[in-house]
């Protein structure tokens, strides 16, 4: 299984990365790993798509994050599921907070070692306007109409919590399959 995870700063996207990864038993690749190395310094663009293309390679990968230099197209190209978490800004906010309180001070398993979590009004106004410019919504709509039959959007917890639970129905009902049981 191959899963893309998209969506706004603050709305889950690593949590549910986490969470899916673990059901594959596998690591996640959290893109803002990628894109970082410690003290938030930039990697090189080339490195970065190289350590995306040889994750890419493998049987089943859970990627997150939105950043289009990092193999955006290829990923969405490959996925078998693409979750598009497009929560209210409110909503990312306030988890952006939350996270903010947790880990002040601290590195969260999704960044790069000493990306330190911060938050100031640059990263606020991020989340609740420069992050949700029209070319980037138009962008996440692009892979929402380009991939249909593979995209989920998802917009509040409930929805979230629903579409877990007929997602793991379903791969219940095909391992069952699978060892010939009905």
């Amino acid at each position: 299984m191959k899963i893309a995870i998209i969506g706004f700063s603050g709305s889950g996207k690593s949590t549910l990365a986490k969470k899916l990864a673990q059901e594959l038993n596998i690591e996640p690749l959290y893109l803002d790993r990628v894109q970082f190395q410690p003290n938030w310094i930039e990697r090189e663009p080339e490195a970065a798509r190289q350590i995306v293309r040889r994750e890419m390679q493998k049987f089943s990968w859970v990627i997150d994050g939105n950043y289009t230099h990092l193999l955006r197209e290829e990923r969405m190209r490959d996925a078998d599921e693409i979750i598009f978490l497009n929560y209210p800004r409110l909503t990312c906010l306030v988890r952006a907070l939350k996270r903010h309180r947790e880990f002040r001070g601290n590195t969260r398993e999704s960044m790069a070692d000493g990306c330190i979590e911060r938050m100031n009004l640059e990263f606020a106004w991020w989340i609740l306007h420069k992050g949700r410019e029209r070319a980037r919504v138009n962008g996440f709509w692009n892979i929402v109409r380009t991939y249909p039959q593979k995209t989920a959007v998802i917009r509040s917890d409930r929805v979230l919590r629903q579409y877990l639970n007929e997602r793991n129905k379903k791969s219940d009902k095909k391992e069952n399959e699978d060892n010939g049981e009905v």
